[in-house]
């Protein structure tokens, strides 16, 4: 079966599963265009977009043309504006080939809007699908764009979409001394909520350099509760290609500060792990070069793991958990060389590696990132827009 159509059909597979007899699909903002055009008449507009910023299957950018509107500027994320790019990997800017618009990158020489790219702007839209997972660096680009916006005097139209995540709240709060692109603010792991919702914590936690405060309008998503489970109709980047990734990410992307593949390069990314020394023979997978992974670990190398594809997930528990770092940290060679510099950053603190190389027990690390739960949690609740 080809991969596009096993994708298409996997994803559909848990829309039905998702929504059920009498299921609401959730719609993101976008959708609602009543809410939002009245804004952009006369307006000289940019907008921060890739290949999830859709109508219907119809690319944000595209319908705003064909509505009469005046676009000046499109702005890019990681991944880029078609989301091809590998992550991490450099995104240049350049020209939209269908509209003839300039594409600026924020992934590339620079992660925030310069003074001359928001000239000429009355109005900038954001409008990414996001995941729901802290090191997912589209909040990043979120930040730095409200930044700018509140810098320059330019309006901010969050265009909200649905959180995959979005069902519960997990794992350690950043601490201040690993901020970074991979985690700017004080937040869970998994601290769910929209990124309309988190656009509004930032304005109102004072997050932005100086506490500057962002011109903002958040359009709500219809249909959403953070209590549901939906499926999403597009892959929000190139490695996380079915729901199941998607659930698995939260847990598997602490692998990218270790010696251990997720399986970049594969048919199957972050639903796998693994490496070329790792003591088991539950599964192989040899990584490839190609669109979107263009230089993963361990290209062409036969890597020894463990397949996630079937795990099925207790819904009476957090879906994130540390069961499958502390089983390749157990099944590895050298443990001096499992973890790497960028591991605290992923982790939002110093103490998890030094708990997990001490085999401390799951549940007593859990207990560790209580109390800043608990303190999170009264922050997140100033900012909800959905139950």
């Amino acid at each position: 079966m080809p991969l596009v159509l096993k994708i298409y059909l996997g994803i559909l597979g848990y829309l039905i599963s998702c929504t059920g007899a009498g299921g609401q699909v959730p719609q993101p903002g976008s959708y609602n265009t009543q809410a939002y055009f009245a804004y952009l008449t006369g307006k000289r507009i940019g907008v921060v977009a890739n290949h999830t910023s859709t109508i219907r299957q119809v690319h944000l950018v595209d319908t705003l043309l064909a509505s009469g509107f005046k676009v000046v500027k499109i702005f890019c994320p990681e991944h880029g504006f078609r989301g091809l790019f590998d992550a991490g990997e450099h995104v240049s800017s350049g020209t939209d080939a269908k509209t003839g618009l300039p594409i600026i990158s924020l992934y590339g020489r620079h992660y925030k809007p310069t003074s001359s790219d928001m000239k000429g702007l009355d109005l900038m839209i954001f409008d990414l699908q996001d995941v729901g997972v802290r090191c997912y660096t589209y909040l990043s680009t979120l930040h730095y764009v409200m930044e700018a916006c509140a810098e320059h005097h330019v309006p901010l139209i969050v265009l909200d979409r649905p959180n995959p995540n979005g069902f519960y709240i997990d794992g350690p709060v950043l601490e201040s001394r690993y901020r970074s692109f991979v985690g700017l603010h004080p937040v869970p792991l998994v601290y769910g909520m929209t990124i309309g919702e988190y656009a509004l914590m930032i304005n109102g936690e004072g997050w932005l350099r100086k506490g500057l405060q962002c011109q903002l309008t958040v359009i709500p998503c219809s249909g959403y509760q953070h209590t549901r489970k939906f499926a999403l109709d597009v892959a929000p980047s190139p490695n996380l290609r079915s729901m199941q990734a998607i659930y698995l990410y939260p847990s598997l992307v602490l692998f990218e500060g270790t010696a251990i593949s997720v399986g970049r390069g594969t048919s199957s990314p972050f639903t796998c792990f693994g490496h070329p020394a790792l003591d088991s023979s539950n599964f192989e997978f040899t990584p490839k070069r190609g669109t979107g992974k263009l230089s993963p670990l361990y290209a062409d190398t036969l890597c020894k793991g463990f397949n996630l594809e079937n795990y099925n997930f207790n819904d009476n528990q957090s879906y994130f958990t540390l069961q499958w770092i502390g089983l390749a940290y157990k099944h590895f060679p050298d443990k001096n060389q499992f973890f790497n510099r960028f591991f605290p950053y992923l982790a939002g603190n110093d103490r998890l590696k030094k708990q997990i190389e001490q085999g401390i027990p799951e549940a007593e690390i859990r207990q560790s990132w209580q109390k800043d739960l608990e303190n999170f949690k009264m922050i997140r609740q100033k900012y909800l827009l959905y139950p």
